[in-house]
């Protein structure tokens, strides 16, 4: 782990956004498959550009979510694969963007899998007619190389292999070239290494090893191969200590390894691209 730490800021409550051209993500929450105590399911807030980005919104995301944001004030949401501990908090957030307080001039823009529209509807229809979901959300499934751009960051989506319903990682591209890469849940693929490929920072679930997932040993090995600059263990199954699940990523990674803690934010740094030099890379902070 990087021992050369510094503060990058402090938990914000009034909405501002990064307005820089580099990125940084909080973690929301990084427990599974339920959250606990002071942890939520799968989440982030990624920043950058003025840009702010819902990246799953697993159970008990959407309340931490607005100790930095409002709803109403992100920019759009971006979601890996639909189980519950990604996407669940979908279905609250519909009810505040269409019933409650939180004030849009159009519906929030969803990027997510195949079929994703229907099955928020599925769950969210009481009657004979179908729940409105696209009043709520502006809906854009993903596909292998799916990319989009949102103001000064570019979203880039690679279908990876989770053993099961369609699922993305993701790659995020700041205005001054930091790129932070997600794994969303997947087990070790050519796309994810591809899609991690020198990302400054990569953020990898570490649920154990198995179909569909990662070990932490593993997602050592696919940032060694990826050549990540530090790597962020997440999604950590609950038989494993997250200390131990950093020890045990770091024997197989060279770089800085750090777990996800909620509600920490990380800056994504961006490294010197000349060979031999990198840059020292900030920690967290609550």
């Amino acid at each position: 782990m990087d021992g050369s730490a510094r503060v990058d800021g402090s938990a914000r409550v009034d909405g501002s956004a990064r307005t820089d051209g580099s990125l940084r993500i909080t973690v929301l929450g990084s427990a599974t498959p339920y959250p606990r105590p002071g942890n939520a399911c799968s989440g982030y807030l990624v920043e950058g550009a003025g840009v702010r980005v819902w990246v799953d919104a697993g159970s008990g995301t959407l309340g931490e979510l607005q100790r930095y944001v409002g709803l109403g004030e992100i920019d759009a949401v971006w979601i890996s694969h639909l189980h519950a501990d990604h996407c669940a908090d979908l279905l609250t957030a519909f009810y505040g963007l269409r019933y409650a307080d939180v004030r849009r001039p159009r519906p929030l823009p969803l990027f997510g899998p195949p079929g994703i529209a229907d099955r928020l509807a599925g769950f969210l229809t009481n009657g004979p007619e179908r729940s409105p979901v696209e009043s709520a959300f502006a809906i854009e499934e993903l596909y292998d190389g799916h990319g989009v751009r949102l103001g000064g960051i570019d979203l880039l989506s690679r279908a990876v292999e989770h053993g099961g319903p369609p699922a993305f990682a993701l790659r995020v591209r700041g205005a001054d070239g930091s790129v932070l890469a997600y794994s969303g849940d997947s087990e070790p693929c050519s796309a994810l290494a591809e899609l991690a490929r020198d990302s400054d920072l990569f953020l990898c679930e570490a649920d154990g090893e198995g179909p569909g997932h990662h070990s932490p040993e593993q997602a050592g090995r696919t940032a060694a191969d990826a050549g990540a600059g530090r790597l962020l263990l997440t999604h950590v199954g609950p038989a494993i200590a997250p200390a131990r699940a950093v020890e045990r990523a770091a024997a197989a990674f060279p770089g800085p390894v750090e777990y996800a803690a909620p509600g920490r934010t990380y800056a994504v740094t961006r490294r010197s691209r000349t060979p031999g030099r990198t840059t020292p890379s900030p920690a967290s902070s609550r």
